[in-house]
Formats: structure tokens, sequence, C-alpha cells
């Protein structure tokens, strides 16, 4: 892996956790502390007014912002404030270090900073997690009826009501879109259940919720046969893709994946767009584009970058938003960077938790950081 060890006990908004096994590292309210005796030399509260200070504030990372709001009361107001309209920014990866609690670190790509970051909501890291635009949306894994909207750099949150469906669905997939402007978002569930006493058979039901009404609909029933829905989905432009799996009997293609579009102003599907499996272990990984109903791969990760994961079977976490993609294979907490447009892959700075025991498992998603998206 490149670079030095180099992560920070965060301190976002006086919520943060401290782990004993980095506690020799500079917390943020160390330096928060530093930042007020420089501030005391020069003032610029008599030079700018808040329209341009919050200007300026916005172009930083937002590691950077909380910072600055530790430097005297009126920018913490500032930052505090809803009016701060923060720039576009990298997405960061939040990665599980604990199979059962929901605790963990989350990866800064511009600073190149691990920080400890306190979700809430979440009860366990086996959660269903989908992110857009500043929010994460939770579901829990057992009845599938507890659902939690939260931005995970303020802490602000809010529980929806129970989707409608079946509460105890085989399979449940969960996506989530947040407009950018007016901050409104769309959370569907795809649920996929068996047909009693046949395996070939599923019936798959997608549910959508929509912030603006508060409310939910079930936007489509169908049956599948010969395939089975997941639990991965994703939303891009008002369509829904989610994967779907072969259980045999009666599938029209060799494939063992496919993927369906569904749109959601329009309530259609299409179905069946998939690429060969290469089955055993793997033995490369690729970035693969769709491009309308074609698959076009832009990159494949060097054989230096793949050896990087040691032990590299089916079992890797792949999620990413814009520009960046994350990848980290379940059995360790590495964790590699591809940027779509310099076609670059990179390691992050090494994670602070090495593995303890052989059975440990890592896992994890990417979120953007914002201030301004409340749910």
């Amino acid at each position: 892996m490149e670079g030095e060890t180099s992560w920070f006990t965060d301190h976002f908004d006086d919520i943060g956790r401290e782990i004993p096994e980095i506690s020799e590292f500079e917390p943020f309210s160390e330096m928060c502390d530093e930042g007020s005796k420089e501030n005391s030399l020069v003032s610029l509260d008599a030079i700018l007014p808040d329209e341009l200070l919050e200007r300026i504030l916005a172009y930083l990372p937002v590691a950077s912002i909380f910072r600055a709001g530790c430097v005297c009361k009126r920018w913490r107001e500032i930052v505090n404030s809803k009016k701060l309209n923060v720039l576009s920014q990298k997405p960061w990866y939040y990665m599980f270090t604990s199979s059962d609690d929901p605790i963990g670190y989350a990866y800064d790509p511009i600073l190149r900073k691990w920080y400890g970051v306190d979700l809430p909501c979440i009860e366990t890291s086996n959660w269903f997690i989908a992110s857009s635009c500043g929010l994460v949306c939770f579901m829990d894994n057992d009845s599938r009826s507890q659902l939690f909207v939260c931005n995970p750099i303020t802490k602000a949150y809010k529980k929806l009501e129970e989707p409608p469906g079946l509460r105890y669905s085989d399979y449940s997939a969960l996506a989530i879109s947040v407009d950018r402007v007016s901050h409104n978002y769309t959370i569907t569930i795809a649920k996929s259940k068996q047909v009693p006493g046949n395996f070939f058979q599923w019936d798959l039901s997608i549910h959508v919720y929509d912030s603006e009404t508060m409310t939910w609909v079930t936007s489509a029933t169908e049956m599948f046969t010969g395939w089975r829905g997941g639990d991965e989905s994703v939303i891009c432009d008002g369509i829904l893709y989610f994967l779907i799996y072969s259980t045999g009997g009666g599938m029209r293609w060799p494939d063992r994946h496919g993927l369906v579009m569904y749109d959601l102003s329009s309530r259609s599907s299409h179905g069946g767009i998939g690429k060969q499996d290469r089955p055993d272990i793997i033995k490369g990984i690729g970035i693969w584009v769709l491009d309308r109903k074609e698959w076009r791969e832009v990159a494949r990760m060097p054989h230096k970058f793949f050896q990087g994961f040691g032990e590299f079977d089916e079992v890797f976490a792949s999620s990413g938003t814009d520009d960046l993609i994350y990848i980290q294979s379940y059995g360790a907490p590495a964790l590699l960077v591809f940027d779509m447009n310099l076609k670059q892959w990179k390691w992050s700075q090494k994670c602070p938790v090495t593995k303890r025991f052989p059975l440990q498992l890592f896992s994890g998603f990417c979120f953007e950081p914002r201030l301004e998206t409340a749910p």
C-alpha cells in the first residue's frame, strides 16, 4: 500500500468517538483549539460580510469546514447554519470494522485521511444501505420494516413509515435518489419472494417512497420465471437498475446474472441485460459501463493492485458516486480507488484498523459529504 498511515478521530458537531488504539493521534478538538489561538492575531469579522465568508467556506473540503467552525462563534454559526451551500465533494467511503456493531471509519479522498464517524439510526453493520447527494438510507435486515434517512455528517435523521408489501421477503434491494436542487428524494425497495412450491418462479414487487408527499406506492408487480431478485439496486437519472440471478428452469440466456431497468416515471421495465459470468475464483476485475443496452469495458484492474488484496474470492464490495469507484475485499481493510476521469487506480491511505482474527469481515458504502441536505 502506498502512503503513510493518516487519520484523525472525527469531531463533527461535537459528536465523535475516540478509539483507545488510536488515542495518541491528534483529535479534531485539539486542532480546533490551535485554530482559535491563531484567529486571535487577525480578525476577519470587520472585513468580510457573511455572504462572502459563506462563499469562501463553501470551497473548502467538509473536514476543513468543521475545523473552520472552531475559529470563532461567528464562523461556527455559519458552519452550523443550513445556508452554507457546500460545493460538490468527492464521495467518502465508510468502512465497517465490525461484523456486528455499526462502527468504523470514513475515508476522505481529498485530504486522504480517515475519520472516526458515529452513524445515527443503524443498529448493525448488516443493514441495507443506500446513499445519494449527502443522504444515506438504512433498512433493517430482519423484518425490513425499520427505515431511516439521515445525513451522516450533520447527524440529522428521519424515520419513515413502514413500506408496503410483504414484510419478510426473501430478497430486498434498497435504493435512494436525491434531487440536488429541491433536495426531495425518492426511495425504492424491490422485494423478491419465491412462489410457494415452485423454486423457479419468483414474485417481484417495486415500492416507491416520495419525500414530497411522504407516501409509499406499489409501482409494479411481476412474476419472474428462472430468475430471482437480489439485494443490489441503484437509481440513476430516474431509472432503477437492479440485479437478478438465474435459478434455472426455462431460462433463455446462459448468464448467471442479469440487470433489469425500471423507469420510475413511465413505470416500464426492460430486462435480460447481462454478461456471461466467469465461474470459480475471479482472476481479475474490470470496470464496465452500460451504454444504452450494451456493456463496454473501460478499465481493468492492473495485476499488481489485484495482488494487493491477498486472498481474493468472489466476496468483495464495490460502490461509487460520480467519478470515484471504491473496491474492497470483505476479508481485509484494504481500499482501492478508481478515478473514472483519470482512468487511474490508487490505494487509499492505510486504514487505521488491522485484521485481528481470521473470520473478521469488513464491509462499507460510499456517500457524498454535504451539510445542507436534510431528510
